[in-house]
């Protein structure tokens, strides 16, 4: 949201992010400054498909960070995605140049069987040197995160990242070095807690969270919403100061953080700015705007101070570019098989909603009475997977606006895959009472049913079934809850006294399409899984049967008493 020549808000469109920016921003932020030092806090490995689709695991990745030279790397939960071995795989692509940047984790130990064991790929922490001054770089993984919802070797054990850390600090002050970096994958509220307990450290560069840090303004920009200010300023055990910061997600921000040092290397003062990654091109509605107010677009992103207008550096694109293409290719190859439409109804009824499925789906019976099929086998599939590959979970929610096309009988693409949820949304766990999955089924029906209210919103869910009557109050509009419970195959009634694990989107998980009750849940009951939704149900598609015809998976609707609509009244 940028202010056209009137200074009125007008939404505009501008491309953002990719380690091209990256590059090219910190190389001119460099020019400018002395003494830099760029650190990555974990994660270069996440469930899209460049990282599972345009090579080996990781090698895209690899190869652009590389562009970058990072001289740190913390590991990250989902560097274990594919096991200690896939991690394996990520450093020796990121060592194979001659950049070779340090994996560090001061909390992880991997087990004899482990690929990793012995080899010094991984380390507690390095020593780097700037101006003639060591400076000490401690990593940190997120421990039981990191044990229970990615794919470590069973022998392979994460310690207390408190305890670790202070390990590691406490030897290179022995050492004589007086300046210490954290580089924490823990997330932003946890490493706010672990620096109260630490003694010795200076600056933390924090990931995991995916936390957006800086002024209030940038939810005026429509940004996103900060979590706290860059950088937030806190001391340790000792009273002495320390500088958090974090850079966000999906190099969307990149952030420049100046710290200075007295005599005895304590911190005297930080400051800093989350660069937030744009293009050079800004269009309203898909066309150009006048001159006169791409002149007043182009002050007010300079007027906010952190909007970086930014071409991406010319080398890394041609890095980036093969693995475009092999993206490019897997996204037109065939991936599933389906024999009977899987129908896209919004929200169950006979009238109004009929979204974009055929005819023959409309006319169907049963999708007015429970819904689109399209849309319950997407929660179905978060369950499923969230189960195989994730640390389990007992339900699953979709809102049913967040799936956007049918998928019609014949052979599908993986481009049609990524269409049905083109919103790159990640998924998150949450632990939730029986009462708050009730109210969250109220809310997404709340937010159709109300006056004003749209079609979005609608709950479809994996492993909960309930009876649906619009025509009741708030409260009063879901009924008969069930849950499935996965040991015995059978459905018990929701307990509004357990605590369940449910996996759900992101938007959902911070109360978007109206669900209040899941954006107050708080955030030691939150966990952000990190796999994207498209690439979660694609897995789900590649673990079904296969035609002995085509060799493809076989992409049916679920079994009927899996609807989570079980009836509809209007």
């Amino acid at each position: 949201m940028l202010k056209d020549s009137t200074g009125t808000p007008t939404e505009v469109e501008i491309a953002s992010a990719g380690m091209p920016r990256v590059k090219a921003a910190i190389d001119a932020l460099a020019a400018e400054s002395s003494n830099v030092i760029t650190l990555h806090a974990g994660d270069a490995l996440t469930g899209t498909l460049y990282f599972n689709r345009a090579g080996e695991a990781g090698q895209a990745d690899a190869a652009l960070m590389n562009t970058v030279c990072f001289d740190a790397m913390a590991v990250g939960n989902h560097e274990f995605d594919k096991g200690d071995a896939g991690l394996k795989g990520f450093i020796d692509f990121l060592h194979a140049d001659t950049c070779k940047t340090p994996v560090l984790s001061a909390n992880v130990q991997f087990g004899e069987s482990s690929p990793l064991h012995g080899t010094g790929l991984v380390n507690p922490s390095t020593i780097i040197e700037r101006d003639g001054q060591r400076i000490g770089i401690v990593g940190l993984t997120i421990a039981t995160k990191t044990k229970q919802s990615s794919s470590p070797d069973a022998t392979t054990t994460f310690s207390d990242e408190t305890e670790a850390a202070q390990a590691q600090i406490d030897a290179l002050r022995a050492d004589g070095i007086d300046k210490v970096i954290v580089l924490s994958h823990i997330g932003y509220h946890y490493d706010k807690d672990v620096i109260a307990r630490l003694s010795g450290v200076d600056v933390v560069v924090g990931g995991d969270s995916h936390s957006l840090l800086g002024p209030d303004t940038l939810e005026t920009y429509d940004v996103g919403s900060p979590e706290g200010p860059y950088p937030t300023r806190l001391t340790d055990k000792d009273g002495k100061q320390v500088c958090l910061v974090q850079a966000w997600e999906y190099t969307k921000v990149l952030g420049e953080l100046k710290v200075s040092f007295d005599a005895n290397g304590d911190v005297t003062a930080c400051e800093g700015t989350p660069h937030v990654l744009l293009g050079e091109t800004v269009t309203v509605g898909g066309a150009a705007p006048s001159p006169e107010d791409l002149v007043a677009f182009q002050a007010d992103l300079a007027a906010a101070g952190y909007l970086r207008q930014q071409a991406p550096d010319a080398g890394a694109e041609a890095v980036l570019q093969p693995f475009k293409d092999k993206v490019e290719v897997y996204s037109q190859s065939e991936v599933a098989l389906v024999t009977q439409e899987l129908c896209r109804r919004r929200v169950p009824g006979t009238g109004g909603d009929t979204s974009n499925s055929s005819a023959a789906c409309n006319a169907e019976g049963k999708v007015a009475q429970r819904g689109g099929d399209i849309q319950q086998l997407v929660a179905q599939a978060y369950l499923d997977m969230a189960n195989d590959s994730y640390g389990g979970a007992d339900i699953a929610l979709q809102n049913g606006g967040g799936v956007r096309q049918p998928l019609n009988p014949g052979r599908i693409t993986a481009a049609q895959v990524i269409e049905v949820l083109p919103f790159g949304n990640v998924l998150w766990r949450m632990e939730v009472t029986g009462v708050e999955v009730k109210a969250m089924i109220e809310d997404g029906m709340d937010a159709v049913f109300r006056t004003g209210g749209t079609t979005g919103p609608y709950p479809y869910a994996g492993g909960l079934r309930w009876d649906a009557d619009r025509t009741q109050a708030k409260g009063n509009r879901a009924s008969n809850l069930e849950v499935l419970d996965q040991a015995t195959n059978t459905w018990l009634p929701l307990d509004e006294t357990r605590t369940y694990r449910l996996f759900l989107l992101s938007f959902l998980a911070g109360g978007g399409d109206g669900y209040t009750t899941l954006g107050n849940v708080p955030t030691d009951r939150r966990e952000d899984i990190g796999a994207l939704d498209a690439d979660v149900f694609q897995a789900y598609i590649d673990k079904q049967p296969r035609d002995p015809g085509t060799g493809l998976p076989v992409l049916n609707r679920v079994a009927d008493d899996l609807y989570s609509t079980k009836s509809f009244t209007e």
